[in-house]
């Protein structure tokens, strides 16, 4: 039981540090976030709502300048400041602005907000876990490398839920008659969007899928839903 007893109380901590983290995630989005209220993004919101069966879908204008979209623990969906001015500015279209909403809404209909305190509390047993054994061997170094590892095994579990709600959302824009061309050709803006580039960080670390294997995904997807002969 005692030798248990540091992957327990990681786990325990874990659960703690997700609490406080999405307490203060609910905190913030309440202080800089308001109603977004645009009648041209109204209509294409309008149509998901449909496809879903849905009276409407509500999305919140969080007051922040980087260019991103979110699903916050409770299942609000948020568009950033910064997204909401480049679709203002012409940079992104009202049908690429609702393929990021029906991409967070994938992310709520699929749980991954809730199976993220799984995920927490389970990378944090094993890098605990694997520290414990790998100090053993490599004294000094054995912590780093389980570290290590524990991002390795949470950018692949981030990666794969990003396939999941890409997959979500090119079925809800089809059946919205939006279909994926806005969602492709979003995905093809967004480097230069969000300044972040290839930058040479090996795509396994990485949180979100490479690009052309998200189109790629999505492509593959519509042949077989499409095109099952």
């Amino acid at each position: 039981m005692l030798k248990l007893m540091p992957i327990l109380l990681a786990v325990l901590y874990g659960l703690a540090m997700y609490g406080i983290s999405a307490f203060r995630t609910r905190r913030e989005l309440d202080a800089r976030s308001a109603d977004l209220v645009d009648p041209g993004l109204t209509r294409h919101f309008d149509r998901l709502a449909a496809a879903l069966e849905l009276p409407r879908i509500k999305v919140q204008l969080y007051e922040i300048d980087p260019v991103n979209g979110l699903a916050a623990p409770d299942g609000r969906i948020f568009i950033t400041r910064g997204f909401y001015n480049r679709y203002r500015s012409g940079d992104v279209t009202g049908e690429e602005l609702a393929s990021v909403i029906a991409h967070e809404l994938g992310h709520v209909a699929l749980g991954h907000t809730r199976k993220r305190l799984i995920d927490f509390s389970g990378q944090n047993a094993l890098r605990t876990a694997l520290a414990v054994f790998l100090s053993r061997f490599l004294p000094g170094i054995g912590a780093a490398i389980a570290h290590g590892i524990a991002n390795l095994l949470a950018a692949r579990m981030s990666r794969d839920d990003e396939f999941e709600a890409d997959a979500y959302a090119s079925a809800l824009l089809i059946k919205a008659g939006i279909g994926t061309d806005p969602q492709k050709s979003l995905f093809r803006k967004l480097d230069a969007l969000t300044k972040m580039g290839p930058g040479g960080t090996p795509a396994w670390f990485l949180s979100h899928p490479k690009t052309d294997r998200r189109i790629d995904a999505i492509e593959a997807n519509e042949q077989r839903w499409l095109n099952p002969g």
